[in-house]
């Protein structure tokens, strides 16, 4: 069976605080620029200067040297280490729990 492709990035915007991306399919994915700091320590001017690559599959600041994938933002527990446990996937829970299981005996 082949996956039909992700949507792909048409817009990109940025607050303070979140990088807000909008998708071929009208989603929109807002995330924390904490996930990515040098777009957190860049100026708002320099936010605002992106371009979308690869037909849209990321989204590239060139004066910052960022490049950002739509699918770490579809997908981050795929992608990065994420501060908050929550947000962490199911399967690592369950993997830790049976790392812990298995650990005693």
């Amino acid at each position: 069976m082949v996956e039909k492709a992700e949507a792909v990035a048409v817009g990109v915007s940025c607050t303070d605080d979140m990088l807000n991306v909008v998708l071929s399919d009208g989603r929109t994915i807002s995330v924390p620029l904490a996930w990515f700091p040098r777009l957190l320590e860049a100026t708002a001017r320099q936010r605002a200067e992106w371009e979308l690559i690869g037909g849209g599959i990321g989204i590239h600041w060139e004066s910052i040297d960022e490049d950002i994938s739509v699918a770490s933002l579809l997908h981050p527990e795929n992608f990065m280490r994420l501060p908050n446990k929550r947000i962490q996937p199911a399967r690592e829970k369950r993997r830790a729990q049976a790392g812990r299981r298995g650990a005693r005996g």
